[in-house]
């Protein structure tokens, strides 16, 4: 589908995320397939990311940790050019992730009023008046206090940027017609590129994140697979810009890219919200959606 040929223009896409990386982890070769068809691709980024950890131990310097709010900046900067999309800071700093037990940051992203995070991205969702808004589920991926702030204040705006009455003075109303939660990494995927590699002889390396998923966990609720692994290598190369957390060696970038073609070559989603029918499951965010304009 050429979705510059959509009447009134492309379709828009804007992806809520907490920090510069997210975007590029979580559905990134979607952004790419996307922007790369014609559709008008936005990242939005909460916080810095200031206090994030440097997971790369050739980045793991000292005037690399002396100035990661801007190191990190220029690493989300280089990896929005290699998507192909746009990319916008909300301004909140970075949350951190506090031991338990332990209070978070003042003034940081998920110690302020949700009220006033909602009406920033209401601003910006008014602004660049997105079809199609994703963002992480209730649980954040993973419960880190800033994805979970994300996701509370992202259903907060879907809800409210159509309502005149709300946010007054942050623009014209505009209604998002879908509202997707990522599936990134879930136990299944971890567990077809296990036996995947384990059926072609090639070492996963995958039992200890296998085991760290709770026993008798239930399958994600996936309603929507976009199929994009011509874009994989773009979001590895996405990935790789940012090189303060991500270990070319280690992790993510250790798996077989030929085997995830072959048994997991999409990027899944759960439709949260639709103010459109649906004929589920689908293979496009923008199902469903009318011409535009």
């Amino acid at each position: 589908m050429d979705l510059r040929t959509t009447r009134g223009g492309p379709r828009r896409l804007m992806s809520v995320h907490a920090h510069p990386d997210d975007e590029s982890s979580k559905g990134a070769a979607t952004l790419a397939k996307y922007a790369a068809e014609g559709a008008e691709v936005l990242v939005v980024t909460c916080t810095g990311g200031e206090r994030g950890e440097v997971l790369n131990p050739a980045m793991d310097r000292p005037e690399v940790r002396e100035n990661l709010a801007a190191v990190r900046r220029a690493e989300m900067a280089a990896a929005r050019r290699i998507l192909g999309v746009g990319q916008r800071f909300l301004g909140f700093a970075d949350s951190g992730l506090p031991a338990p037990g332990e209070p978070l940051p003042p003034g940081c992203f998920a110690n302020r009023p949700p009220e006033e995070a909602a009406r920033r991205l209401v601003t910006l969702v008014r602004e660049f008046r997105p079809h199609v808004l994703v963002t992480y589920d209730e649980t954040g991926g993973y419960p880190h206090p800033d994805h979970i702030r994300t996701h509370e204040v992202t259903l907060a705006a879907f809800e409210a940027a159509g309502d005149p009455g709300r946010y007054p003075g942050t623009g014209e109303p505009w209604q998002p017609l879908k509202l997707y939660y990522h599936g990134a990494l879930s136990r299944a995927w971890f567990q077809a590129m296990h036996e995947g590699m384990t059926a072609r002889g090639i070492d996963s390396g995958m039992e200890e994140v296998l085991a760290e998923f709770p026993a008798g966990a239930p399958a994600p609720a996936f309603t929507t697979r976009v199929p994009c692994a011509e874009y994989f290598r773009v979001r590895d190369l996405a990935l790789l810009a940012h090189a303060t957390q991500i270990d070319p060696n280690a992790g993510f970038m250790r798996h077989d890219r030929e085997v995830e073609r072959e048994v997991w070559p999409t990027e899944d989603y759960r439709l949260a919200r639709s103010h459109v029918e649906v004929d589920l499951p689908e293979e496009d965010l923008f199902a469903g959606l009318p011409p535009a304009g």
